[in-house]
């Protein structure tokens, strides 16, 4: 039996309070094809009161039974007799809650401008939770068109996917009727009811572009309209597609469990990624919202105009749009983004015996949502981007542009993208990117060298094998078609040829290398894979560190496989220590944030902590001197950004100067002599507050209270878990899960906590003795990312017992492999620990 909707409406969504959780729904779904007799119709559904159903064809049929199974999430119709095949219409009414669970259809608390308490009815139905709110077929595959009609209170706004088509009043309430969708999947649909302005404006090529904003924050919405406008006429020419919606929608949303979703022509956010104030946003935060909207835009072709599958190919979603947001936002908005596409974290993960490939099959939807992680992200952005590397941005476009037209409203797999860039580029994309996405983790490439017979040539040769974590040889012959380039001292910016490993080894020679001359492989770190090169070769980077000849990206690359190696075994961290002396005159973001993330490493497992604080600020000292607290005539984003990183460091380091200026400025901020800048707050607040004790504590709530900026909220309540006090962070604890603190920002509030030694060992007893409150509050990515910080940072056999068996005994569906990855990760740092503490404490004596 085959049974497709191709049509739904929903007739009528009676909305007459909010506040009180309940709904009537009328549904009614056409073009229903029964391919072979049945007696029985399923659909999915989950939490919803079916109150009758008719099916409708050449008569009239109704159910003379309807069965719901929750563990399946599904209704069962029950008809008298068989079903011919032919073409149908379903008729259910049924009622629903407006939940508090931040998925299906649910209620968003906020206060308005009146200093009211007040709901939004808001959707969030990725990946399965459209089933919350209507019966339907909950699969990207079986798409359909969507009549939508909203009943609500006459005060509030209804939006939809559409534009409204007709309203007319019903009573006290108001009807709205949307124009009708395109065709597409279930977990695109989405609605909005509440109270909201708006700005607006036409893009370029005259789609309608709207900011929805709290009540009377409409101005906060005008730099996302301005990045909005800006990247829209950018995808159209970049894809070669106009965007097929008359509107886009960008609305702010008070409790919302991600930083956004892309529903199709009504994008929904945090707050905290959509909103700017102008005295009160960081720098850091505006990139972050130029990324996000860039992203989300880029789904509006790239996962709703051409929908994965199934969610093993769900990296085709999210892959593509990571990596496309960077190039969408800086078109729209130069002057704030920074940076690039990272490879660094997701190589951390895929290192992991637990970690999963690209396409990882998937059933239940838990194990959906345990895949919104870094290899289906960041990893399927980096392998990405190799490829567009790979066959170049022409051709990329090419086969970019055929892919989306050849695929338009339909469902696609992962071959069907490697063909049409295979047809645009006449390489062999789907044999060198198969291996990349169908087998877990990355190779390292070893290189050796030696002089060639001309005196002026190197010869290299270049192995592959797969990485590990531990350093182990892994179980099975794995094998890659790596795309390789090599830059030289000569030619930094410009790589000096570009070579594919198709086996185990490879042999090239390396032109016009002088002497004393460093010979990079992988320039500008797009290769997704590690390389390990002899002392030799390594040594002849250290004068390329020190005057910067070595481009950024390529320092950053260095370092970061360098301490990958360290954790693996391959080296020791001394030897990757004196290296990063060559960094002292770092002041490139890209490479002080990851060695600055590997040095906190280092400080979490190895070594005495006062001697790994005296390091720290012996790297750091002159970055932070350059830049000093206030902004430089003529200084770059990049140096507003490096500031506040900088400054958050040494407050973590307990630096006297820091601490100082800190107290100063703080203490004016709050007499309103001096309004601390937005980029400082947060190393501000976090300087005084590890400083002080109680009176910095009660000072900074009272900061948090007083301000209904989400963006200055978050800052203060991430700040609180620099306490030093175990008995300030325990009140911490208890007020992150507080109703002064929204839910989906309870979790960061107590990884704040969970950030020192003394901190962490209280959240983690927080954990275990709130577990069934937290798994009954949580779900998803907020459960995974509270089980991974609070988790991953500890270094003893006994941490690694007690966590392991904790999680045996409490199950938690969603959690598993962030568990797995989790009880792995504090095996390899008791593993470093033990096996480098001596000559890393050593070390850092003598210098």
């Amino acid at each position: 039996m085959r049974i497709k909707s191709n049509d739904c409406h929903a007739k009528w969504c009676l909305i007459k309070e909010i506040a009180n959780n309940a709904y009537f729904y009328h549904i009614q779904a056409h073009g229903i094809t029964v391919v072979k007799p049945t007696d029985e119709v399923v659909l999915n559904a989950v939490d919803l009161t079916l109150e009758s159903a008719v099916l409708k064809g050449d008569k009239e049929l109704k159910p003379i039974e309807i069965r719901l199974c929750s563990e399946e999430e599904t209704a069962t119709f029950k008809f008298p007799s068989a079903i011919d095949p032919g073409v149908y219409s379903l008729d259910i009414a049924f009622t629903g809650e407006i939940n508090d669970k931040m998925k299906g259809l649910y209620r968003s608390k906020y206060i308005n401008e009146k200093g009211e308490e007040v709901y939004a009815a808001v959707t969030q139905f990725e990946s399965t939770d459209a089933r919350r709110c209507f019966p339907c077929w909950d699969e990207p595959a079986l798409k359909a068109t969507f009549n939508i009609s909203l009943t609500v209170p006459q005060n509030l706004v209804a939006l939809s996917n559409m534009p409204v088509k007709a309203s007319k009043p019903a009573g006290d309430l108001i009807r709205y009727d949307f124009e009708k969708t395109p065709i597409m999947s279930t977990y695109l649909v989405a609605t909005v009811i509440g109270e909201y302005d708006y700005v607006e404006d036409k893009s370029t090529d005259g789609v309608l572009v709207r900011v929805y904003t709290p009540k009377g924050k409409k101005d906060q919405g005008l730099f996302a309209l301005e990045v909005a406008t800006k990247v829209l006429p950018y995808y159209k020419e970049y894809f070669d597609i106009a965007y097929p919606l008359p509107k886009i929608d960008l609305i702010a949303i008070a409790n919302f469990s991600a930083g956004a979703m892309e529903n199709w022509g009504l994008v929904t956010y945090r707050e905290t990624c959509l909103l700017v104030d102008p005295q009160n946003t960081s720098a850091a935060s505006k990139q972050w919202i130029a990324l996000v909207v860039g992203h989300e835009l880029a789904h509006q072709w790239f996962g709703n105009l051409v929908t994965m599958e199934w969610w093993t190919h769900l990296w085709l979603n999210e892959g593509y749009a990571s990596f496309v947001e960077f190039s969408a936002s800086t078109t729209s908005s130069p002057s704030t983004i920074s940076g690039h596409n990272s490879s660094t974290t997701p190589l951390e993960l895929d290192s992991l015996k637990n970690s999963h490939p690209i396409e990882v099959p998937v059933g239940n939807p838990s194990e959906i949502d345990e895949i919104f992680d870094d290899i289906s992200y960041s990893k399927g952005a980096s392998v990405i981007r190799m490829l567009h590397h790979y066959i170049g941005d022409e051709d990329f476009r090419k086969g970019m542009h055929l892919y989306l037209t050849r695929h338009q409203y339909k469902n696609t797999f992962t071959e069907d993208l490697w063909a049409a860039l295979e047809e645009a580029s006449k390489k062999p994309v789907g044999d060198v990117m198969s291996s990349w996405t169908k087998q877990m983790g990355f190779p390292v490439v070893k290189v050796t060298s030696k002089p060639s017979g001309d005196g002026n040539s190197v010869g290299l040769t270049l192995s592959q094998s797969k990485f590990t974590a531990d350093g182990s040889k892994p179980s099975e012959n794995y094998l890659w078609m790596i795309p390789i380039s090599i830059a030289t001292s000569k030619n930094p910016k410009k790589g000096s040829g570009q070579y594919c490993i198709k086996n185990k080894l490879l042999h090239i020679t390396v032109p016009d290398v002088e002497p004393s001359g460093w010979i990079k492989i992988n320039p500008g770190t797009i290769g997704f894979y590690r390389t390990q090169y002899p002392p030799d070769m390594l040594e002849k980077f250290i004068p390329a560190i020190q005057n910067q000849t070595l481009p950024p990206l390529d320092r950053l690359g260095l370092v970061d496989d360098l301490f990958a190696m360290v954790k693996a075994g391959h080296t020791s961290t001394v030897e990757v220590l004196k290296v990063l002396k060559a960094f002292e005159d770092e002041n490139r973001l890209q490479c002080v944030v990851v060695y600055r993330k590997h040095l906190r490493k280092v400080r979490t497992t190895v070594g005495s902590h006062r001697l790994r604080e005296r390091y720290q600020k012996q790297l750091l000292r002159k970055v932070y001197r350059r830049l000093g607290w206030n902004q430089n005539e003529g200084e770059t984003h990049l140096d507003t950004l490096l500031r506040g990183l900088v400054l958050g460091r040494m407050a973590w380091l307990d630096d006297e100067d820091t601490i100082k200026e800190a107290k100063q400025r703080f203490t004016a901020h709050l007499k309103g002599d001096q309004i601390l800048p937005a980029d400082l707050r947060s190393a501000c607040y976090k300087t005084i507050l590890r400083a002080g004790g109680k009176e910095e504590y009660d000072t900074l709530l009272q900061l948090y209270r007083s301000t209904d900026l989400r963006e200055e909220k978050d800052r203060i309540s991430r700040s609180l878990g620099a306490a030093r006090d175990p008995e300030l962070l325990k009140k911490v604890l208890d007020f992150a899960m507080s109703e002064e603190v929204r839910s989906q920002d309870t979790v960061f509030v107590i990884i704040s906590v969970a950030l020192t030694p003394v901190g962490r060992g209280l959240a983690w007893q927080f954990l275990k003795d709130d577990w069934s409150i937290i798994v009954d509050r949580f779900s998803g990515y907020l459960l995974t990312r509270l089980v991974k910080y609070l988790t991953e940072n500890f270094a003893s056999e006994k941490m690694f017992t007690e966590v392991d068996t904790f999680f045996r005994e409490h199950k938690s569906p969603g959690t598993e492999r962030t568990v797995q990855q989790a009880v792995e990760t504090i095996q390899l740092n008791t593993q470093w620990l033990n096996r480098d503490t001596p000559a890393v404490t050593e070390y850092l004596k003598s210098n």
